[in-house]
């Protein structure tokens, strides 16, 4: 089996793509190559990995390579996390989106990171990375698995779909967070193992639709509904809870960003995107350590700790692994085409669910949502298509997304259009699809 590590943020998963393909999944004889054009952090990359390989004595190789066809060629799973220079290309969105009239703030509400205008960019931008990409892998790898964490996450993986490739998804988990699972359970003093919780929808658009007590059968969601009435939850959570009758699971900024200006919300100026200075700093020290000392006690045994401690909490060597060797299992938060999970929805929408595998084949739960939940999920789903078919080069799917994107509501569409067509031109350097 090989794996191919690909984008600028598999450094910082590097550490539990690495502790799950060895230690939880003891895969022996595994070859794993990562991309890294930077010969100095190619060199460490390499060193550490060669480290986890020797303690984990299960055969194999790891191996860092500057040429994208070395790393990939071969390839029965990828795992993309790339993105297009994601923090400078948002600051100059939001700064062509500002206006320097006092009375006339522009449409800075408008730069975000999924949805409206500035996630359109982004994810034109993040789709020519994903193009790119694909172009090497029909080369060397045609038949490769994606896993993808690349930002869009629903429009970077119906990109991959468009090009052909077997593709699953994850995005930021709904089950961590001020809104999600894991918070929504402590307040109710309910620990996860007792309660069979439904978490549906989009990524970074999904809602717990039911919640009962594994023992009783005891209906849950309620309580929480009214908490949302009452307040508790946030005012997001209660106009939407009013709405659509389910909670926002996980961070209700990415909620909103697909939605219409919401009152009380105001986007973030500087989103994250990766890993801050200060924390690359700490994990090329902790790297280091391990590197030199190895795991085995002291120093490098902390360093690796630490390093585990600070990575993401998705998983995804857990669902690469899964599929690559047919388990049955069944794993959540993953973004996949539909097929028949949200009979609701269109079969082709790219939905996040609890992924249940048998074989390596997809079984489609048929979850149920409620109406008005169902009209809004099917209406962010086609502006993720579109955004992804525009990223591919279609001109017509970029026009239908600002026509039809439920996050430009209240807006004048044609005056979007030509914010849309200035900002394509502004970043005509990495984005020439649309030369004409």
């Amino acid at each position: 089996m090989k794996i191919a590590f690909i984008g600028q943020d598999i450094p910082t998963l590097l550490p539990t793509l690495l502790t799950d393909l060895l230690f939880a999944g003891k895969e022996s004889n595994a070859v794993v190559t990562v991309q890294e054009p930077n010969p100095a952090m190619a060199e460490l990359l390499q060193d550490y990995g060669r480290v986890l390989f020797a303690k984990a004595g299960l055969g194999g190789s790891f191996s860092a390579f500057a040429d994208r066809s070395e790393a990939l060629s071969g390839a029965s799973c990828v795992i993309y996390a790339g993105d297009c220079q994601p923090g400078s290309r948002f600051a100059m969105d939001r700064s062509a989106l500002e206006s320097d009239q006092e009375e006339d703030p522009g449409l800075t509400g408008q730069a975000r990171v999924n949805g409206g205008i500035g996630g359109l960019l982004h994810a034109l931008r993040a789709g020519q990375e994903v193009l790119q990409l694909c172009a090497v892998m029909k080369q060397v790898c045609p038949d490769a698995l994606v896993v993808n964490l690349g930002q869009p996450v629903a429009r970077t993986t119906a990109v991959f779909l468009q090009q052909g490739f077997r593709t699953l998804g994850l995005g930021r988990t709904p089950l961590k967070g001020a809104n999600g699972l894991d918070t929504m359970l402590r307040r109710l003093k309910l620990k996860p193992d007792t309660v069979r919780a439904t978490v549906v929808g989009l990524p970074g658009f999904a809602f717990l639709t039911a919640l009962e007590k594994k023992k009783t059968g005891e209906n849950l969601l309620p309580r929480l509904l009214k908490a949302a009435e009452n307040g508790e939850l946030g005012e997001l959570s209660k106009r939407w809870a009013a709405w659509w009758d389910a909670l926002p699971a996980g961070d209700v900024t990415d909620h909103a960003e697909f939605l219409p200006e919401q009152p009380d919300f105001i986007p973030e100026e500087r989103p994250e995107f990766g890993e801050s200075i200060e924390r690359r700093k700490e994990r090329i020290l902790w790297m280091n350590t391990v590197r030199q000392q190895g795991v085995d006690a002291g120093e490098g045994a902390m360093a690796q700790l630490l390093l585990l401690s600070k990575a993401p909490p998705i998983r995804p060597m857990q669902l690469a692994l899964s599929v690559l060797r047919g388990e049955r299992c069944t794993l959540p938060a993953v973004t996949h085409e539909n097929r028949g999970e949200l009979p609701q929805l269109p079969e082709n929408a790219l939905v996040e669910t609890d992924l249940t595998l048998s074989g390596g084949t997809i079984l489609p739960h048929g979850f149920s949502v409620p109406p008005a939940l169902a009209d809004i999920l099917t209406e962010v789903d086609g502006a993720n298509r579109l955004a992804a078919r525009a990223a591919c080069g279609d001109r017509a799917a970029l026009r239908e997304y600002v026509e039809t994107d439920p996050a430009l509501d209240g807006l004048d569409r044609l005056y979007c259009l030509d914010v849309v067509n200035a900002l394509i031109g502004l970043h005509r350097d990495v984005l020439n699809l649309f030369d004409d």
